[in-house]
């Protein structure tokens, strides 16, 4: 294995470190911060100036995997009862349509036990259609972002004798404008944008730079001697591939959009097992056929969640009412309400079209899909 040999040592220096984040550090791209991280920042900074009067800047936050980004304020407001903050989001080397926005945060004190509320404010969308991680009416604050901002209010609430019993209005400037450009219209997200992000950063991606260090990640797997590799769509897939296999960090592929990258270097440079993890709705479009998993570049087709559902025993009223799903997390519940094992048959033809693009490759594949919140809603074993 000559080739693997020379994987294992870049020219000139040390071993090649393998993993998500060589994968990152490889691709010479800045890395940014997602609306979540910037929405958090604001909401700890004007809680603090609420119970204290002053505004700490820079305000310093931490994320969900430790890391403890500080960010300038570019607005502070303090009035009777409430305050406010601003942060421009920086989207590293990433085409972000949000890169230059200001997000802002208004924290409000509430009443003894009120907890913490979430209100979406001008530029931020509200929840139209059922399908989404959130309920209908809610401010489109996702999951993440809400545990991050609440726990970030109580941590400055011990530091500072508050009650954590607040209102956060999230607002981002020109939010309507840009949401144009998003698919949040199309999926009942009215009003703005979202409020994203689970680990907080923005990983860039440059295609060719990010497909060169997919091929670099299996060669540094080959090279260290890994027979079982995992491509996952980001870091609650690679969470939960871990938790499943017990596998190194140099036998993670940070394969992210890019399916059909993975699947045709490995069918040149073959190892013993492939792992594919990832979300539902993307991996329903590599059961699909489709290699390319960015929402830009292919979209779920409900038609054909339909077909899958008819074919795992729905009736054609289920079958109509997954074809007119609002998103593929819809369709999924729908079937997971009626019995109909939708998550394990898109895993299965996942599989079967990964095996396609293997083209005999001596690689096994088994798929899991997961929800939003990692937990396994499919899978299908290697073969």
């Amino acid at each position: 294995m000559e080739e693997a040999s020379r994987a294992g040592q870049a020219p000139g220096s040390g071993p090649v470190k393998g993993g998500r984040r060589a994968q990152l550090e490889h691709t010479g791209l800045r890395h940014g911060w997602t609306t979540g991280a910037c929405a958090t920042a604001a909401t700890t900074a004007a809680y603090t100036a609420l119970l204290t009067g002053e505004f700490p800047d820079p305000v310093t936050i931490t994320l969900p995997k430790g890391q403890t980004p500080s960010f300038a304020l570019a607005a502070e407001r303090l009035a009777e009862g409430s305050a406010t903050a601003g942060i421009v989001k920086d989207a590293g080397d990433d085409p972000d349509v949000t890169h230059g926005a200001l997000i802002r945060a208004t924290v409000r004190r509430l009443p003894a036990g009120s907890g913490v509320v979430f209100r979406a404010g001008p530029g931020v969308g509200t929840i139209t259609r059922p399908g989404l991680p959130l309920p209908v009416g809610e401010a489109a604050v996702n999951p993440v972002p809400r545990r991050m901002m609440s726990e970030h209010v109580a941590e400055v609430a011990e530091r500072h004798g508050g009650s954590g019993d607040v209102e956060i209005t999230v607002s981002v400037d020109h939010g309507e404008e840009i949401a144009r450009s998003t698919w949040n219209p199309r999926l009942g997200i009215v009003g703005g944008l979202s409020i994203l992000g689970t680990t907080g950063i923005v990983v860039p991606y440059s295609c060719s730079a990010w497909i060169d260090s997919i091929r670099r990640g299996v060669d540094v797997a080959r090279a260290a001697g890994r027979t079982h590799v995992a491509g996952c769509t980001g870091s609650t897939s690679e969470k939960t591939v871990v938790a499943e296999h017990g596998l190194p960090e140099d036998a993670l592929l940070d394969m992210g959009d890019f399916a059909g990258a993975v699947l045709k270097y490995l069918r040149r440079h073959p190892v013993d097992r492939l792992t594919i993890c990832g979300g539902f709705a993307k991996l329903s479009k590599l059961a699909a056929g489709h290699l390319d998993l960015h929402s830009g570049r292919s979209q779920v087709d409900k038609g054909f969640l339909a077909e899958l559902a008819r074919q795992g025993g729905a009736g054609k009223a289920l079958a109509a009412e997954v074809a007119a799903a609002n998103t593929g997390l819809a369709a999924l519940q729908l079937c997971q309400a009626a019995g109909v094992p939708l998550g394990d048959l898109v895993a299965r033809r996942a599989r079967d079209e990964a095996l396609a693009v293997l083209r005999g490759a001596p690689v096994a594949v088994d798929v899991i899909c997961i929800d939003r919140a990692g937990t396994v809603v499919g899978r299908c074993t290697a073969r």
